[in-house]
C-alpha cells in the first residue's frame, strides 16, 4: 500500500525495527523492567505477600520514573558524549521527571492521606458515599536517588 509515496509496511517495520536495534530506548526500558520486577520482589520481602500490581503500579522502591529516565539519559551521554545537545535535552528531561516523581506527585500523595483521614472522620459520624484516594502517587528522595542508580548502571551495561 502506497500514501503518498511511501510504502505503509516498509515505515512500519524500520519503525519497528529500529526501536528494536535503538540501544538508547532498551537501556532504559530494561532500567524500568527491573525497577518494576523489584518493586514486587521488595513487596514481598517485607510485607510477606506478592503482590503483582507493583508491576504497574507507582510509588514504591526504586522509582522506575527515575530509573526509566536516567537510563535514558546516560546512554544518550555515552552514544551522543556528554557534551552532546541531545544528552542535556535528555537530562534536562530527566532532572524535571525525578523532580515531579518526589517533589509534586510525593505532595499529592500526602494530600491523598489527609484528605483519606478527614473522610473516615466524616465517616463515623455519618454515611459518607466517598472513594478513598490512592495515596502512593509519589516517591521519597530516597527511592527516586535509587532509581537514577539503577538507570545509570543498567545504561553503563547496554550501551
Amino acid at each position: 500500500m502506497l500514501i503518498s509515496g511511501y510504502k505503509v509496511r516498509g515505515v512500519a517495520m524500520n519503525f519497528f525495527e529500529g526501536i528494536m536495534n535503538n540501544n538508547v530506548f532498551a537501556a532504559a526500558f530494561i532500567a524500568w523492567f527491573i525497577a518494576q520486577v523489584l518493586k514486587v520482589i521488595l513487596t514481598f520481602v517485607l510485607e510477606g505477600r506478592l503482590n503483582i500490581y507493583r508491576m504497574i503500579g507507582s510509588g514504591g522502591m526504586p522509582s522506575s520514573h527515575s530509573s526509566f529516565v536516567m537510563g535514558m539519559s546516560t546512554a544518550v551521554g555515552l552514544v551522543s558524549g556528554w557534551n552532546s545537545p541531545e544528552y542535556a535535552i535528555a537530562l534536562v528531561i530527566s532532572l524535571i521527571v525525578m523532580y515531579d516523581a518526589s517533589g509534586v506527585r510525593r505532595a499529592v500523595g500526602k494530600q491523598a492521606i489527609i484528605l483519606n483521614n478527614i473522610i473516615d472522620d466524616l465517616y463515623h459520624h455519618k454515611p459518607v458515599a466517598q472513594d478513598k484516594l490512592k495515596e502512593l502517587v509519589g516517591h521519597t528522595p530516597v527511592e527516586v536517588f535509587a532509581g537514577a542508580i539503577l538507570g545509570i548502571v543498567v545504561a553503563n551495561f547496554i550501551v
